[in-house]
């Protein structure tokens, strides 16, 4: 990892980069992005405020910042298969350090996040929402997410060079998790099973960001679940690669 913060021009580079070439020749680039989920996020908030018989302008902005989050850490484990595949040719051709790579990628991902931010920004004014400074808050809770986002990138990364069948079975993974984690419904609605959604990891680590924006502090529950979760993930993680790193070469 010290090696990838020496190099950090580099792979802040390469990941700048690498939303250059994605959106080349668009005229918004990565603000359509922006545009879609935004359309997104009123359509669904509108009808499903409806639906769960809740006011708008509190609804709205819960989906909104859950919307947001749960798209950045999702972009993780989605775009994880291609962290070493797609980056075949520096692999066989440049010594560098794996961690770079997963600082590539979540650079892009950050730049991304970034840039539907923007979401936020405008239905806290519309609404008339001011998080005070509770929502500095969400500083640390994305700095944990975004921590767990790069860990998991770097375990699915290299499972998915090894069995290239991974990537699939992820996607299918992720739109399940989207759905039995409360995104766009609040856990209230559990009622007695709330600890259905309290159990969930994924809603942790949702809370962790979603409460501070929407001025509010996380529970000690949360902190707890988060800083466990980032734990074992570190752990965790931190062996898998050290055991295997030098087979990801011929992996590739």
């Amino acid at each position: 990892m010290v090696s990838a913060i020496q190099q950090r021009r580099l792979w802040i580079r390469l990941g700048w980069n690498d939303i250059l070439q994605k959106y080349r020749r668009s005229v918004l680039g990565p603000l359509w992005l922006t545009v879609s989920m935004a359309i997104m996020i009123v359509s669904l908030g509108l009808l499903y405020a409806q639906i769960f018989q809740t006011p708008v302008d509190d609804f709205l902005p819960y989906l909104c910042v859950g919307f947001l989050v749960w798209g950045y850490f999702s972009s993780f484990l989605i775009e994880a298969g291609a962290l070493f595949v797609a980056s075949e040719a520096y692999i066989k051709q440049i010594k560098l350090p794996y961690s770079s790579y997963v600082c590539r990628a979540t650079w892009s991902k950050v730049i991304i996040f970034a840039h539907n931010f923007v979401i936020y920004l405008g239905v806290i004014a519309y609404f008339q929402i001011w998080p005070g400074l509770t929502g500095l808050l969400a500083v640390p809770g994305l700095l944990l997410l975004t921590l767990n986002g790069a860990l998991a990138t770097l375990f699915l990364g290299m499972i998915s060079t090894r069995f290239r069948d991974i990537p699939q079975v992820i996607g299918s993974f992720v739109q399940i998790l989207f759905f039995i984690t409360p995104i766009m419904w609040k856990s209230e609605v559990l009622k007695t099973r709330i600890f259905i959604a309290e159990w969930n990891p994924f809603y942790q680590l949702v809370q962790i960001v979603r409460e501070p924006l929407l001025g509010n502090v996380p529970s000690a529950q949360t902190y707890v679940a988060v800083i466990a979760i980032t734990l074992v993930n570190v752990v965790g993680v931190g062996l898998f690669f050290g055991r295997f790193r030098e087979r990801i070469s011929y992996w590739v």
